[in-house]
């Protein structure tokens, strides 16, 4: 047989540090960046613009499969390339790039999904693509795919057509999705090392999210991990038995030493149960969880709702958590092990997911903390657990309110059923607001978390440290207008030191967003080389409502020359500041379409270049921007169109009241010379 990976010898050489799984004694919340069908929010751009929040509450993010699947648009689970296409249905290589080195600048590590156990093929059933990466050929065989996959269907189409499958039958789960790749050939095992060791020490990837481990022996996810070396590995093993979930985490070791963490089903059916029926005895008991075992909980990666389990729609309706969201989140997050919090959460709970997380920081939780029991009621249905984290500890005290908190702990976030509270030992300031963007003045409240009775608390409004001489001292539970974007420190005073400083960023929106209008051009298709007879603008926006028509659209009959050159168009209103367009470009009832062209909120310019099984479309806009041919409207609201509304338009630019999108003179920044470009244009126009 021929090896396809002879000349990277030096890949392939095991590493001599050992890999431990998951890191002891870690303080840090992971992120799922991703929901089903999560094309739009999950863009990397769009994850990218979120560093500076994200940074300050997870400490990881976990991305789909990053690169180009067997179907146009995919959430990363068909996955086809593995070396050379990363141009997914989430952005291109280069955003992926851009998006790990601003997370990693930030400090947040960005966690791949790695999915190993199957593989989509081309042309037919077990033909893989042939992938050359810095000078290597890396590509899987017929004889790479086990023996049994498709319950042997394969098997059956193999011998029909003269292929020969491996000799070995899979080692988990079979799957008839895509082909089952049999981890014990030496050439699937080194193209997964070579790959993993890219997505590392190429891309970036600070670990791994395995998908599918079911699929394969735990013993081969040992084998990639001591040979990658990844700081952070998670294992899907999906099932709520607990044991059976231990049994995978030990069956990774490789020389006594563990090689991953898995996500904590066992306790994410427990909070389903629990906050599905708000029976909140049911925390308690045995078998609830890795993060309950001693010896486990430095691999547990709990979570309560991913992709997979989530309400998609009526049709799929999966497995949801379905009541109490946020008392599932505070619970999990008072809890050790590694909490990785659901995208969909966090965008419908921020403010208070936000509040949980400062309050697993400020106690010093870690994946290793010792947790208990403190109350359980069954009459009253409350449950308390208590985790001590290396600056204090933490009460979740769930379900009723019947359950009377310590004296020695604050109560310091609390929603429908649960309240977290912090033991007075933790020696800290609590504010009622989390940092973030908020649109208009609040109020926060300022609360002295400590063993002093009376202590005081001082803050400062301008990002300076508070001191017994600096800012302004109030009681606990005094209250703070936030007017204005605003650094706020504060901390608690007593006996003339100033220690449990906190700090939270306020960002005042007072800006209300106009609806605009933007133009869709599109360069005639109508003539060589592409020859279409029509031109159809098939559109629908953000929230899958069509426009022009269910498939393939209407017609495009408007016109306009630019720069020389004839383009179709299309107007559409923006009406919202995340409101967006999509399109394929088509040639009416045929065949004849582009590719999906997607999140467009400005006016842009397309190109429909070379075929394929779709038309691919080019982004032009930065050759024909700025183009201003006549100034469309009454600006100045005199009865008439004319010079006056040039003058009109410049005035506007001039103080401000019209926005300024891109830089316009191409110096490498957006600033008043772009606006004096843009007045330039109109004069000359």
């Amino acid at each position: 047989m021929k090896k396809f990976f002879t000349t990277a010898l030096v890949l392939m050489l095991p590493l001599l540090m050992m890999a431990q799984g998951w890191p002891s004694q870690y303080d840090g919340v992971m992120l799922q960046g991703f929901y089903w069908n999560s094309y739009s929010d999950s863009r990397w751009p769009k994850l990218e613009e979120q560093a500076d929040e994200l940074a300050e509450f997870f400490k990881l993010v976990w991305i789909p499969q990053s690169a180009q699947c067997s179907n146009s648009t995919s959430m990363g689970y068909d996955d086809l390339y593995w070396f050379t296409n990363y141009n997914c249905s989430f952005g291109n290589e280069s955003q992926l790039r851009s998006l790990i080195n601003t997370f990693k600048g930030k400090g947040i590590g960005t966690i791949a999904d790695v999915v190993i156990n199957h593989r989509a093929t081309i042309n037919d059933w077990v033909t893989f693509p042939t992938e050359v990466y810095k000078g290597v050929t890396y590509k899987l065989l017929p004889s790479d795919i086990c023996r049994d996959d498709d319950g042997g269907a394969t098997q059956t189409w193999a011998s029909q057509n003269g292929k020969t499958l491996s000799n070995n039958v899979d080692t988990g789960e079979d799957w008839g999705g895509m082909r089952d790749l049999d981890h014990r050939s030496e050439n699937v095992q080194n193209n997964v090392k070579a790959y993993l060791n890219m997505l590392l020490n190429d891309l970036g990837y600070a670990g791994f999210r395995y998908d599918m481990v079911k699929g394969y022996a735990s013993m081969f996810t040992g084998t990639y991990n001591s040979y990658a070396n990844p700081e952070y590995s998670v294992g899907e093993y999906w099932d709520g038995n607990l044991s059976a979930v231990k049994n995978w985490i030990d069956g990774t070791k490789v020389g006594g030493a563990v090689q991953s963490a898995a996500f904590d089903f066992p306790f994410r059916y427990t909070i389903r149960d629990a906050v599905n029926n708000s029976n909140w005895t049911n925390l308690g008991g045995s078998n609830k969880g890795l993060c309950m075992e001693a010896n486990y909980r430095r691999y547990s990666v709990t979570f309560i709702e991913n992709h997979d389990t989530e309400y998609r729609s009526a049709a799929e309706q999966q497995d949801p958590i379905r009541n109490n969201i946020e008392a599932g989140n505070a619970y999990m997050l008072a809890m050790p092990g590694t909490p990785c919090i659901f995208l969909k959460h966090w965008l419908a709970y921020k403010e208070s997911i936000k509040q949980m997380i400062y309050v697993r920081q400020l106690a010093g939780i870690t994946n290793t903390s010792q947790t208990g029991n403190m109350a359980s009621n069954s009459s009253s249905n409350y449950y308390v657990q208590r985790t001590v984290g290396t600056r204090g500890s933490v009460l979740a005290a769930m379900g009723s309110t019947a359950y009377t908190i310590p004296a020695t702990f604050v109560v310091v976030a609390s929603g429908p059923n649960y309240r977290l509270a912090l033991s007075k030992t933790t020696e800290t300031a609590w504010a009622s607001k989390p940092s973030g963007e908020y649109e208009g003045a609040f109020n926060v409240t300022l609360t002295a978390v400590s063993q002093t009775d009376g202590a005081q608390l001082v803050y400062t409004l301008d990002g300076s440290q508070p001191s017994a001489s600096n800012g302004t001292r109030v009681a606990n539970g005094a209250n703070v207008n936030i007017s204005n974007t605003t650094t706020l420190k504060v901390g608690l005073l007593i006996n003339g030191a100033v220690s449990g400083v906190i700090t939270r960023k306020y960002t005042i929106d007072n800006s209300v967003f106009e609806p605009y209008e933007i133009t869709v051009y599109l360069k005639d298709p109508t003539v060589a080389p592409n020859n279409w007879s029509t031109v159809n603008y098939y559109t629908w926006d953000s929230s899958n409502n069509q426009f022009n028509g269910n498939w393939p659209g209407q017609p495009a009959t408007d016109t306009q020359v630019v720069n020389g050159v004839k383009f179709y168009y299309k107007k559409y209103q923006i009406t919202g500041k995340d409101y967006y367009m999509n399109f394929v470009f088509n040639q009416g009832p045929s065949n004849v379409q582009t590719e999906d062209v997607t999140y467009v909120n400005k006016t842009s310019f397309f190109e429909v270049t070379s075929q394929t099984n779709k038309y691919t479309v080019k982004d032009v806009t930065d050759q024909y921007l700025p183009y201003i041919s006549v100034v469309k409207g009454d600006v100045n609201n005199d009865s008439e169109v004319n010079i006056a509304d040039v003058n009109a338009l410049i005035d506007m630019i001039l103080s401000g009241n019209v926005e300024l999108v891109g830089d316009v003179d191409e110096d490498g920044e957006v600033g008043i010379s772009d606006v004096n470009a843009v007045i330039d244009i109109i004069l000359n126009s």
